[in-house]
């Protein structure tokens, strides 16, 4: 039951470096040097000025939705459905900058954008809430059947109907309209980077005190390691449950709230696949679910993702941006790998014989 503290560090690490060495050999087989390869990712993510405002751009939703991913798991519940919640924010909040935000200062607009995107995805997790807190249902399936509601949704507001987030200007292919100036979150330093960065780190820390100085921190963890006793100890378990994960579909939604403010301006059902929630559960994954390493791997990913469609124009190596996909699916299978090393001991010869008396 002892766990060594370095195994926490060394096993998202070690899934790291299995996955460029997994990409290594992939690269060879395609005849690309991996080391060109790798030094021209890191190049386009970090090794310059817009290279890393592009990076962080890419990473402030990435920690929405790593964020709401780690919630949920922080009290070993699973919202696989970040994606879907995210479109939901997207729809919500698109829909309040066209109805509220016009002729609105910006910093109210803003404010408008990022509320009513939390508020689309909580009420989008609340069913698959509810009948996890009250029915026992799991929510690892319920959250994943809503993201493929949320897609249709999105089809059929821009494509499939006349609704308010259609643009009826657009009649070669269908649009949404553009939300309002106001509503639109202005770049920073000449650059990509806006205030959903911000609003991103704020979550980080208003996570952590959560977790770490509230009695609903403590009341998650209790819940999540022992229900019987947190049950004895008079923790309402259904209330607590019910919380976290509508907590956690928040986020979720303002990672699409930041979407639409900071880069879309418009329901966009194409531009919005980029699968943003399903990267924050590797993101969540990755970084054991505290809320600090969740900024960093955001980062870490958003700078992969960048890379990937760099490379891609490099005509020097000719390398797909869909093997950023690949590394981030293979970081995922590693660290879910890696959790048996950190839970159970691996012993040989002698030794385990003489573990397994002691036992006995």
């Amino acid at each position: 039951m002892e766990q060594k503290w370095w195994l926490h560090v060394m096993v998202p690490l070690g899934a790291v470096v299995g996955a460029l060495v997994l990409g290594s050999i992939f690269f060879l087989f395609t005849d690309r040097p991996p080391l060109s390869v790798y030094s021209k990712m890191f190049e386009a993510a970090f090794g310059s000025r817009d290279g890393i405002t592009d990076t962080l751009a890419t990473a402030s939703p990435l920690i929405l939705t790593g964020l709401a991913a780690a919630f949920a798991m922080r009290m070993g519940l699973y919202n696989i459905g970040g994606e879907g919640q995210l479109y939901a924010g997207a729809i919500a909040s698109s829909g309040a900058a066209l109805l509220w935000t016009d002729g609105m200062p910006t910093p109210p607009a803003m404010a408008v954008v990022f509320a009513a995107g939390a508020f689309g995805g909580m009420v989008w997790i609340l069913v698959p809430a509810l009948a996890r807190a009250y029915l026992g249902t799991s929510e690892i399936i319920t959250t994943l059947m809503f993201v493929l509601v949320a897609d249709r949704l999105l089809d059929y507001l821009i494509l499939g109907s006349s609704s308010y987030w259609k643009d009826p200007l657009s009649f070669g292919f269908p649009q949404g309209k553009v939300i309002p100036d106001a509503a639109q979150f202005p770049p920073w330093f000449d650059s990509r980077v806006t205030v959903a960065l911000v609003v991103a780190v704020a979550m980080v820390l208003l996570l952590w005190f959560v977790w770490a100085h509230t009695s609903f921190g403590y009341g998650m963890k209790v819940v999540g390691d022992a229900p019987h006793a947190a049950r004895y100890a008079g923790i309402p378990e259904r209330r607590t449950v019910l919380v976290t994960l509508l907590i956690s579909g928040s986020l979720a939604g303002m990672a699409g709230a930041a979407e639409i403010g900071a880069r879309a301006f418009r329901l966009d059902p194409a531009g919005l696949r980029l699968s943003i929630g399903f990267t924050g559960i590797v993101i969540a994954a990755l970084s054991r679910c505290n809320p600090f390493a969740v900024a960093l791997v955001a980062i870490l990913l958003g700078g992969l993702q960048n890379a990937g469609q760099s490379i891609q124009t490099a005509s020097d190596i000719d390398v797909p941006k869909s093997v950023s996909l690949m590394l981030q699916g293979a970081i995922l299978l590693f660290v879910l790998g890696g959790e048996t090393f950190v839970r159970y001991r691996v012993v040989h010869g002698r030794s385990a014989l003489r573990a397994a008396g002691a036992s006995t």
